[in-house]
């Protein structure tokens, strides 16, 4: 059983912070072998979504992401540093979060465009939620990145 958790950056608690943090280096970093600062100074200006498993352990966080404020990397609100444990893949973890956010963004900005800089493997993952790819491929950190954005409902551009 999984249980999700909003959080703004000043509500989170040590363990929190210390959860995600430990989460995003363990992939993004070590698991992708990608040295990069993942501590970019972006999390005080966005929404935090974590799915946390209890174990006899304590609390996991086995999902997360966040939700950039409009204005902070894109003009619109994005998503971002979304990660799966690998002790949790397989079993949709990662379309129940991305929904999550998805619902979440347009709850907190109805009616708002969504962007996201995806790794290019996940183009196909990202179409299933209305993403369509707005660049051409880049290179972010030595990973294959395309910009994507969600277009609101009404906006045919």
């Amino acid at each position: 059983m999984v249980r999700w958790q909003w959080s703004s950056y000043s509500s989170l608690s040590r363990d929190e912070i210390y959860q995600i943090l430990k989460l995003r280096q363990q992939v993004f970093v070590v698991e992708q072998n990608c040295v990069y600062l993942d501590a970019d100074g972006l999390d005080d200006q966005a929404w935090h979504l974590m799915a946390w498993r209890d174990s006899d352990r304590g609390a996991e966080l086995v999902a997360y992401l966040r939700v950039l404020f409009p204005g902070v990397n894109y003009a619109e609100p994005s998503l971002g540093r979304v990660v799966t444990a690998p002790s949790a893949r397989g079993g949709g973890l990662g379309k129940q979060l991305t929904e999550a956010a998805i619902e979440h963004t347009l709850k907190e900005y109805p009616r708002s465009n969504i962007r996201i800089s995806a790794q290019q493997y996940l183009i196909e993952f990202y179409r299933s939620f209305g993403f369509e790819a707005v660049s051409e491929p880049y290179d972010e950190d030595g990973i294959p990145h395309i910009e994507m954005l969600r277009r609101a409902e009404g906006d045919a551009r």
